[in-house]
């Protein structure tokens, strides 16, 4: 990973992000023939954009994109030069993906208005994470998001990271089962008297 400014606060790795497009096959290809998936995520020899600052970055400091292929089956379009920053403060949104069975570059990206630089919209990456965090935030606000499996060098620089910044709090010690509220057979609590029983009715 290439460090930015502000050493063990946050680090920058610089990716190139393609995406490709798909024919549809089936029923549904008579509304929609074509989509748009994400392609890769791929390491880049670009730097950092002069006077990078990764918690005021734009995409207007993006390189503009190029079309890698493109036929009746479809095509693809590298975006290069996303950032990806990984910062202290969101150190545990780096654990949990790291420790997951299958950690993941996450891309959000969104379909072009109109077309820009080819004779249709494509679909633009706008930020490229591996923060499990910024994930759900992003899903939460009804974004696009994909993922695609990282590489094991990646992965390794992320969780060394997070754990120089992130110490998971201790697991609460379980109750002993003595000191566990009682419920009675409708779920609610149920009521334990110390008293003695004085009498049993009338004995006649």
């Amino acid at each position: 990973m290439n460090n930015a400014s502000q050493p063990g606060e946050h680090i920058c790795l610089m990716v190139d992000v393609v995406m490709r497009k798909e024919a549809i096959d089936g029923p549904m290809s008579r509304w929609q023939p074509w989509r748009w998936v994400l392609d890769s995520v791929l390491p880049t020899h670009l730097p950092p954009p002069s006077g990078f600052d990764p918690r005021r970055w734009t995409m207007d400091q993006l390189p503009e994109p190029e079309c890698l292929s493109q036929s009746e089956q479809g095509a693809r379009w590298r975006f290069p030069g996303f950032p990806v920053s990984l910062f202290r403060d969101d150190a545990e949104g780096y654990y949990l993906n790291g420790t997951t069975d299958a950690p993941c570059w996450f891309v959000m990206w969104r379909m072009e208005e109109q077309a820009s630089v080819a004779d249709e919209p494509l679909a633009r990456p706008q930020a490229v994470s591996l923060s499990y965090h910024d994930a759900g935030r992003w899903l939460d606000s009804q974004e696009t998001v994909e993922q695609l499996r990282a590489p094991d060098a990646v992965v390794q620089d992320m969780l060394a990271f997070a754990r120089d910044h992130y110490v998971p709090e201790p697991k609460k010690r379980k109750r002993p089962q003595s000191f566990q509220s009682l419920t009675d057979r409708f779920g609610q609590p149920a009521k334990v008297s110390t008293d003695k029983i004085r009498g049993g009715g009338s004995h006649g």
